[in-house]
């Protein structure tokens, strides 16, 4: 191999090292937030807007939302505030889904409450336990916690 050849193949190399580097800490370094709802009548609005300001200043931040108990209530089909009945929740939460926010129901929580799956809005996805899944975010995926 020629001299030329050779730095040529490590500068490529190392080209690729540094891109792959930065590529790594760009992963490190994205901000990811659980937001916890338990009660929807005192933290749906608070919560929903709460997400919709975070991602207006950080759009790149990976949000998943875990409702359980009185909290899944705002996640259901023509759901509306109590305080405030011009607001309807499914746009609002649309709108978030679109933007990559992940809406999950305690699945602990439609058993205890009797409730079934098709109660709630299509952007909804579910989850075994609630709690469970708040602590493996926070735990095994590093996700800050936020409870409005």
């Amino acid at each position: 191999m020629s001299v030329r050849r050779y730095f040529g193949w490590l500068l490529a190399t190392m080209v690729l090292f540094a891109a792959s580097a930065m590529h790594a800490q760009a992963q490190q370094s994205q901000d990811k937030v659980v937001y916890h709802i338990d009660n929807s009548d005192m933290q749906a609005t608070k919560g929903l807007r709460n997400v919709r300001n975070h991602l207006d200043v950080a759009p790149n931040t990976k949000i998943v939302v875990v409702a359980h108990a009185e909290g899944i209530d705002f996640l259901m089909e023509g759901a509306r505030d109590h305080r405030n009945p011009d607001i309807l929740y499914a746009p609002l939460v649309s709108a978030l889904t679109a933007r990559g926010v992940v809406f999950e129901i305690c699945e602990i929580t439609l058993r205890n409450r009797g409730l079934k799956r098709d109660r709630f809005v299509m952007d909804a996805e579910f989850t075994p336990s609630g709690v469970a899944r708040i602590a493996q975010l926070q735990s095994h995926e590093g996700y800050a916690y936020i409870k409005p």
